[in-house]
């Protein structure tokens, strides 16, 4: 749904509160999937060699992304990218998940994108950037980002579709791929009401098939990779919760969405299941992620945390502890292994 709309405070990256929460949670200094030796290395996971692991940016991964998020605004522009385009950026992430470096660089350049290796200087974890190439492209065309926690297999994705519009949700995600080990985020780079000169909403990517957006997920859908999609709405929408967990438009979520619901309760955060009763206009049954992950057998949850969650960055920090409890069980469930991501 979408937020009431003020004026943002420019939040440079999450706060030492929310760090600190995710240490609580087991996320030791906010790092990503164990190295393949170390004590939390999965069994049975296949290394791939070809290519060679790339020098690594060292960044604030947080200050890094809200950077990024901080440029997106209602009056961006946005271009809807080719079925081409979008199929050359699907297949340069698969590469990546392959950790095969070469073949992801060489399908993102046809389409102005390329491949980085960044290093979290908040624990040391590394992550693959899949973005524009250009800044002059990346605000033009507004078609975003993906970030893979790299060291392991990737077993979960957590989209974020309206960041900006669903303000701070970007936190969120940045919360959940630091916290828990084998993520992708999938993060959206317009808008949604970015003028694009297709009409109203064309860069609503939650309800759009032909984005970028929706082509990386579906493809990581294909991979069985389980999702979260994390959305806001306006307090005054559901004064009485803060949380709105759904299972989507498909029944395999379901499982993971009671599970989820109950990591909010346990944080504190009152919820409303939509299993259980009627949640407003707050759903989430018509995202297109969604509806291909239904269709494909695949887990999606979807979820809406209130303006006053997503303003507090100690009900951020408690939000993203239930969520890091989820991808963990995802992390952690018997599925046949993919390749190492390196």
């Amino acid at each position: 749904m979408r937020a009431v709309r003020s004026v943002r405070p420019v939040r440079a990256a999450l706060s030492c509160v929310l760090l600190g929460a995710l240490a609580l949670a087991g996320a030791a200094g906010c790092g990503g999937a164990p190295a393949a030796d170390g004590p939390g290395a999965r069994k049975g996971g296949v290394t791939s060699h070809k290519s060679a692991p790339e020098p690594a940016a060292t960044v604030d991964l947080g200050r890094h992304i809200t950077d990024y998020t901080d440029g997106i605004t209602a009056d961006g522009s946005y271009r809807i990218p080719t079925e081409r385009e979008r199929r050359a950026v699907a297949d340069g992430v698969r590469a990546v998940l392959d950790g095969d470096r070469a073949t992801a660089a060489r399908r993102l350049s046809g389409v102005g994108y390329t491949v980085r290796t960044l290093a979290d200087g908040s624990g040391g974890a590394r992550y693959a950037e899949v973005a524009d190439a250009t800044r002059e492209g990346e605000v033009r065309r507004g078609w975003g980002r993906v970030y893979v926690g790299l060291g392991g297999p990737a077993h979960w994705q957590v989209q974020v579709p309206h960041p900006s519009a669903d303000q701070r949700t970007e936190q969120l995600g940045i919360g959940l791929l630091r916290g828990a080990p084998g993520g992708v985020l999938v993060l959206a780079g317009a808008h949604r009401a970015a003028d694009s000169g297709a009409g109203p909403d064309a860069a609503d990517v939650a309800h759009r098939p032909d984005s970028v957006f929706a082509a990386v997920s579906d493809a990581l859908a294909d991979r069985h990779l389980p999702a979260v999609q994390v959305h806001g709405f306006a307090d005054s929408s559901l004064p009485d919760h803060d949380v709105v967990v759904s299972p989507g438009s498909g029944e395999a979520g379901l499982p993971a969405a009671r599970r989820l619901a109950a990591a909010y309760r346990a944080q504190g955060l009152r919820v409303c299941e939509v299993w259980e009763r009627y949640c407003g206009r707050l759903e989430g049954r018509t995202n297109v992620e969604g509806e291909y992950a239904g269709k494909a057998g695949v887990p999606f949850v979807h979820v809406e945390h209130s303006r006053q969650v997503r303003d507090d960055d100690g009900l951020v920090a408690k939000a993203v502890r239930a969520l890091v409890e989820i991808a963990r069980t995802w992390a952690a469930a018997p599925r046949t292994p993919g390749p190492r991501v390196s």
